[in-house]
């Protein structure tokens, strides 16, 4: 399970940034579900969106 979650987290930020190995790519296609990939997106662009915030927020401050 541990492993599984592993591999969603580093597929998802590799091609969240573009750098996914064709290898990973057709290993992540071979799954019987996208929803995993999807929740891991949307929790690494809100993770990426609060980052950037509270970088903002330092620089401004």
């Amino acid at each position: 399970m541990l492993r599984h979650l592993w591999q969603v987290l580093s597929s998802t930020v590799a091609a969240f940034f573009g750098v996914q190995t064709d290898k990973n790519r057709l290993r992540d296609f071979q799954t019987s579900s996208p929803i995993p990939f999807i929740v891991m997106g949307v929790i690494v662009a809100m993770v990426f969106v609060a980052g950037l915030l509270l970088i903002v927020n330092q620089v401004l401050a």
